[in-house]
């Protein structure tokens, strides 16, 4: 496939384009911003492949013109910028980047009656298996068991929660009988009281260079069920992101899913 790449100049960039390559597909379209030092330099200087002689610019849609796909892991303005080109192109697009409002991604999700695409908070195919398993446990749980959320990322991450802890919040409270309206408790402080039977309790840990750590805990009277998945590099989530473009290849408009590039039903 001939493939762009918007946020190139960044660790998940980088990634992205080391593995592509290496699965054979060219690099046509290579984005930062305006005010990047990459621009107008070569991407052969980010990876040394003859499959990524492209001149990294400013998203524009000639560049896009000339790949059969995008995928996005940059900023939310960016993301929203390509997307406003590329939907009148009709080119899939894989979006990775988190931070999204919910007015934006309903736009998002607007495109999808125009061209293929899949957004999702992580895409690693292991989260994504974890988010799986946590839809499966909170429809077999009930309120006996208390609902905890934790998540770690490195002391860069300028988001908090997760996106990947906000969507495994949405899956509990979309499949556990009882807890649809249950409050958030974004960690707590100072006299909070006993624990409600309805309530999530989120729990962000910064520092160091973690990747990426999620663990779902159900815990009850007398046992405790705890999902983890944790991402030693970033790997994980290029090799994902690659798998969901090859997914999306020849596809028609929607909006597609992780689960639908697993297999899942």
């Amino acid at each position: 496939m001939k493939i762009g790449i918007c946020g190139i100049g960044g660790r998940m960039g980088n990634a992205i384009l080391r593995i592509m390559t290496n699965r054979g597909h060219k690099l046509c379209a290579a984005f930062e911003s305006e005010n990047s030092g990459l621009i107008n330099k070569n991407a052969k200087e980010l990876v040394s492949n003859p499959l990524c002689g492209c001149i990294i610019s400013a998203i524009n849609r000639e560049a896009l013109s000339e790949v059969d796909g995008v995928i996005d892991f940059s900023t939310p303005e960016a993301a929203m910028k390509l997307i406003s080109i590329i939907h009148e192109l009709k080119k899939p697009v894989v979006i990775g980047t988190t931070g999204f409002s919910g007015e934006q991604i309903d736009e998002i999700k607007q495109y999808s009656k125009i061209a293929p695409m899949i957004y999702s908070p992580n895409m690693s195919l292991g989260v994504n298996i974890l988010f799986k398993l946590t839809e499966i446990a909170s429809k077999a749980l009930s309120t006996e068991y208390d609902v905890e959320i934790f998540e770690a990322h490195h002391r860069n991450k300028k988001d908090a929660p997760s996106g990947t802890a906000k969507r495994l919040l949405e899956i509990i409270k979309g499949n556990l009988t009882g807890l649809s309206g249950a409050s958030v408790m974004n960690g707590r402080d100072g006299i909070t009281g006993e624990r409600t039977a309805n309530e999530i309790g989120i729990h962000a840990m910064r520092g160091g260079s973690i990747i990426g750590e999620h663990t779902v805990y159900f815990t009850g009277l007398d046992d405790r069920i705890e999902l983890t998945h944790r991402a030693v590099n970033r790997d994980v989530f290029a090799a994902g992101a690659v798998a969901a473009m090859e997914y999306l290849h020849g596809k028609g408009a929607g909006f597609y899913t992780m689960y639908d590039v697993l297999g899942f039903k």
